[in-house]
């Protein structure tokens, strides 16, 4: 109603009028404006203008759809969100005359089409014309449609291309031209119009782009989505675009429908599977009349299809996701078929590098692979990853259910899996020695983005008892689960693949995923387990291994007996056997990895006079080959030494420097044991406030990413972290740290004035 009215001007809805006209003090009258019909109403509404003695009271016009000539249907569900696109669109479409939404099926193209033209008629005194092309197949009847739609007659033997030209020549006016995805080739119908009418504008929705010169593609995105992993209080969430569609459609449905805080968690995780498509949502919402929102989500976890069907009154595209789908699917030519089929296997996207090897060579498609890719992304099949270094696609969990059955029932889909590891096998082997030195940060995150691809490479493994294949990925990987604090995660999936029942047929790979295994179950401080894996590794490691996967073995095989502080004195014998094998083989990043470890050994037997010339050989030695992995861990043990022998500034500047070298890298873990270093740090300097937050919040790290050995430490210690305070200042002071997230936390560690965190809603 308010962009109805024109500046000064104050509207009222009869509902207001009702209420207040017996109510309206001396020189306050209401005039009735008569019946209008508004954007967002499905019926016309009666306006009344509040008239002000002393005031103007004349005003054009008002600004509702009757005042423009046009055929925009009534809608007869609410516009929900989406302010920010019809606000970008518009601007583009004052930049740009001829502006496309592309999108998939189902994303709400129509719906947004018909709003943003709702909110320009102002602007085209000539009309705004809806141009339905759904039904249209043959593209030389895109004109008639367009005629049939502005009531210009088309009879004779005047081309009906001719009629049009003649009538837009002089005019102000916007053409909808809605579903334009099976008639491509008559895109240059919409050129030729634009070119003859200068005050001719168009607004188009398709699947893809028209490929025309002085085309502005608009992709329009789902609607937002709550993080599942830090989900809001009820009324925030109630905020988001796909939640507040869901409750409304649900609501619509069953009119008892209420959102609770029992059920948020599930209607979020519905509007998370089904991708924040519209139209998806939509028939999930229509389902509560069946299932609650719990249920609804269990279901569609194992399948799409309970979504159902939509409104009879719909186009047969679009009454289910799956005829959605279809429509676009049926568009492309076998290319882009097979390769869409076969995209299906990566989970959440790949890069260019990756979809070669995995879904070519060209002659085995059908086709050039990026040409088919193109056609993908432009049918709106894929997206194109914005913000990223390399050229990355991404298919909707919703399209790709589809793509897979695609696969499946072309019968190549074993091939394309197994190809898919080989691919994964290679990154991660890639990556793994890149994981210690300058360029680990650029690195970790390039294994972050595929970790969905990694997670389902290693799952096809297991599927298809592929022993080998998994017990390689496992071997290499680990870091990636350690360092970006996945350790649960990592350790469940070594064990399984150690479990394997052939995988004792292949010795020499089993030795890197007992190696994986054993330093999972390491830095979650079961120790026990960690050694009889090291063990096992360095028994078969000795039958099958070269002198330095031997040397290694050994290494890692001393270090539960270190930390544990059971068998010390046999932890340094074997760091002594290893260090000699790496000084033999000239490894100076093994030889500083072993000095740390010596280091360590004389750290917990107490021997600090021991323990600091070897850490700072092992510091130096890391910083020489540039080992930043090694170096943070040789300086954080420098700081332990510190700290025990009082020496507290020392300690203070090694911890803040250890924790830099992680941050550097996103080392999860070893950030979150730093937070408890610095603990130790503020406590003993008096801060016994700021020692419990930075304590409380280690300890909650320590929980979300596996990272147990921080809290064997400090057990080891006696500390329970809540020192020098009241039963009450402690309990607040760690409920205050416990409520960081990991880069709060991360702030308050680096804070040197020990400022509170600041203070957040609850």
């Amino acid at each position: 109603m308010a962009s109805a009215g024109h500046g000064g001007q104050v509207l009222v809805s009869e509902t207001t009028r009702a209420l207040v006209e017996h109510a309206l003090p001396p020189g306050l009258t209401l005039k009735d404006l008569g019946l209008h019909r508004l954007k967002d109403m499905a019926r016309p509404e009666r306006l009344f203008q509040l008239s002000v003695e002393g005031l103007p009271s004349e005003f054009p016009a008002l600004k509702t759809l009757e005042a423009t000539p046009n055929n925009l249907p009534t809608q007869l569900t609410s516009f929900i969100g989406r302010d920010d696109q019809v606000r970008e669109a518009r601007q583009l479409l004052e930049r740009s005359r001829l502006l496309t939404l592309t999108g998939p099926g189902g994303t709400g193209k129509t719906r947004l089409s018909l709003q943003i033209a709702a909110g320009v008629l102002d602007q085209f005194p000539d009309g705004v014309y809806f141009v339905p092309l759904s039904a249209v197949q043959d593209p030389e009847l895109v004109p008639s449609a367009i005629a049939q739609a502005l009531s210009i007659s088309t009879t004779g033997r005047r081309r009906p291309i001719d009629a049009l030209v003649e009538h837009l020549h002089d005019k102000r006016t916007l053409l909808v031209l809605d579903n334009f995805e099976q008639l491509l080739s008559a895109a240059p119908i919409a050129t030729e119009l634009l070119e003859a009418s200068p005050g001719l504008r168009v607004l188009v929705s398709s699947r893809a782009t028209l490929h025309v010169y002085g085309e502005q593609e608009f992709p329009v995105p789902p609607l937002a989505l709550p993080d599942l992993k830090a989900l809001p209080d009820l009324s925030t969430l109630s905020q988001f675009e796909a939640v507040r569609l869901f409750i409304e459609r649900a609501v619509a449905s069953k009119p008892d429908f209420k959102a609770t805080n029992e059920n948020a968690p599930a209607i979020a995780g519905i509007c998370e599977r089904v991708d924040g498509l519209p139209l998806a949502i939509e028939l999930a919402a229509a389902r509560v009349k069946l299932f609650s929102p719990q249920a609804l989500l269990s279901r569609l976890e194992k399948s799409l299809s309970a979504l159902g069907t939509g409104a009879r009154d719909a186009p047969a595209r679009q009454q289910t996701l799956r005829g959605a789908i279809l429509w676009s699917y049926d568009m492309l030519d076998t290319a882009g078929r097979r390769l869409m089929a076969r995209f299906s296997v990566f989970a959440r996207g790949a890069s260019i590098d990756q979809l070669e090897p995995v879904c070519g060579p060209a002659d085995d498609v059908g086709g050039d692979v990026v040409d088919a890719l193109d056609q993908l992304a432009d049918q709106s099949l894929l997206r194109r990853v914005p913000d990223v270094d390399e050229p990355r696609f991404l298919m909707l969990q919703t399209i790709r259910e589809f793509a897979m059955e695609q696969l499946e029932e072309g019968g190549d889909a074993e091939t394309i899996r197994n190809k898919h590891v080989q691919a994964f096998i290679a990154l991660a082997q890639q990556a793994e020695p890149n994981l210690f030195g300058p360029e680990r940060r650029e690195w970790l995150d390039r294994l972050e983005i595929d970790h969905d691809n990694f997670r389902a490479a290693l799952d096809w493994c297991l599927e298809s008892g592929d022993a080998r294949d998994a017990l390689r990925l496992t071997g290499a990987f680990w870091r990636f689960w350690q360092m970006r604090g996945h350790i649960h995660e990592g350790r469940a999936r070594a064990g399984r693949v150690l479990a394997m029942p052939n995988g004792h047929e292949f010795p020499r790979e089993r030795t890197l995923a007992l190696e994986a295994a054993g330093g999972l179950a390491y830095w979650q401080a079961d120790m026990d387990v960690a050694q009889r894996f090291y063990d096992e590794g360095l028994e078969l490691t000795r039958q099958v291994g070269d002198k330095r996967a031997i040397a290694n073995a050994i290494y890692n095989d001393a270090f539960p007996m270190v930390i544990s502080r059971t068998t010390i004195p046999r932890a340094r014998e074997l760091l002594e056997e290893a260090l000699g094998l790496f000084r033999e083989l000239g490894d100076d990043q093994r030889v500083a990895r072993t000095l740390w470890g010596l280091g360590n050994a004389s750290y917990f037997d107490k021997d600090y006079a021991a323990a600091k010339p070897a850490l700072e050989e092992a510091q130096a030695l890391s910083r020489s080959v540039d080992d930043r992995f090694n170096l943070a861990w040789s300086t954080h043990t420098l700081g332990l030494v510190a700290i025990n022998t009082e020496d507290l500034a020392a300690g203070k500047k090694y911890f803040m420097e250890a924790l830099q070298l992680f941050i550097e890298a996103q080392d999860v873990s070893g950030i979150t044991l730093q937070l408890d270093n610095l603990s130790v740090v503020a406590r003993r300097e008096g801060d016994t406030v700021r020692a419990t937050r930075l304590a409380a919040a280690a300890v909650a790290q320590q929980v979300v990413t596996g990272t147990g050995l921080g809290g064997l430490l400090t057990y080891q210690e006696g500390r329970t972290g809540r020192e020098g305070l009241s039963e009450a200042e402690a309990a607040k002071a760690w409920a205050e740290g416990q409520a960081l997230t990991f880069e709060e936390a991360i702030a308050y560690a680096l804070d040197s004035n020990g400022k509170p965190p600041a203070s957040r809603d609850a």
